[in-house]
């Protein structure tokens, strides 16, 4: 595998991912609307038309000739950016559309951002228990998360369908470059701030990590993967917060006083993924808090 196709390289993740690849030695194309990291190639196409995809995935003359994979990271990101109707029209059609032409130029591997939204955010109802994992059914609560819950079950019967077919979905936490690590003391006072998501974080430069890792793995079928740091965004010890905030929840198995509460025990079995970075790299831990 060597040229992948990585949509939405220009956002936050995105940029981590392009740059990543090229790191290993990837050559990395990127679907966007606006321009690549240097060293990608770059071109514009808009997701929502399907001649456009297909057209860019079989090679555009004097760039590239084939592609071996694609990494669909674009999307409206977020809840409440657009009108719901929009999110979902964007989105659905945006991932249809790849995962399609994809699958029509002959591509075996798709790793896709999926989101921890589907586990339930932003925990109005508390979760079942913690940490979180893959093994409850999803609980999407916006119209943005509905939509990663759809494309997690369009890819589960995709492969169902094609069992030489790979797709990865990863559940990504809340997207983090170190410059917005200088925020994260503005949570330490109220843990109600980010209970929403369990008080998880995923660096950018860990979630390309996973990204590669799940292009380079093995793994058959449609596999779904939380993708978050190893710690939480608070000082205050877990203990202490799910006491405040989520008293009434099952805790299960042994969890270290900072440890992540969404669980990556299963990215770190069958990927590999093991976060190399920290907000606490990147800011003074306030002793006493």
């Amino acid at each position: 595998m060597t040229t992948v196709v990585v949509t939405g390289g220009a956002g936050k993740l995105g940029r981590a991912c392009v740059t990543d690849l090229l790191e290993h030695g990837y050559e990395v194309v990127v679907f966007d609307r606006a321009p690549a990291a240097a060293g990608a190639t770059y071109v514009p196409v808009d997701l929502t038309d399907y001649g456009q995809v297909l057209d860019a995935l079989l090679g555009v003359e004097e760039r590239y000739q084939r592609v071996d994979a694609v990494v669909h990271l674009a999307a409206v990101p977020a809840p409440g950016i657009v009108g719901d109707h929009a999110t979902f029209a964007n989105n659905m059609n945006a991932t249809w559309n790849v995962v399609s032409a994809a699958r029509r130029a002959g591509l075996k591997k798709i790793v896709w951002a999926s989101s921890e939204t589907v586990l339930g955010l932003p925990f109005d109802t508390p979760p079942p228990y913690v940490p979180v994992d893959e093994d409850y059914p999803p609980r999407p609560e916006s119209t943005y998360s509905l939509v990663k819950t759809m494309e997690e079950t369009m890819a589960a019967q995709l492969c169902r369908r094609d069992p030489s077919l790979s797709m990865i979905g990863l559940r990504f936490s809340n997207v983090m470059d170190p410059q917005d690590y200088a925020r994260f003391p503005d949570f330490q006072a109220d843990a109600a701030l980010r209970k929403w998501n369990l008080w998880g974080y995923i660096d950018a430069r860990d979630g390309a990590q996973a990204v590669r890792l799940a292009l380079e793995s093995a793994v058959a079928g449609c596999e779904i993967f939380v993708i978050a740091n190893a710690d939480t965004v608070m000082e205050r010890p877990n203990a202490e917060l799910l006491a405040e905030c989520f008293p009434d929840v099952e805790l299960r198995g042994e969890v270290g006083p900072h440890d992540t509460l969404l669980s990556i025990a299963k990215a770190r079995r069958l990927l590999g993924y093991e976060p190399q970075h920290s907000w606490r790299d990147h800011v003074q831990v306030v002793s006493g808090t």
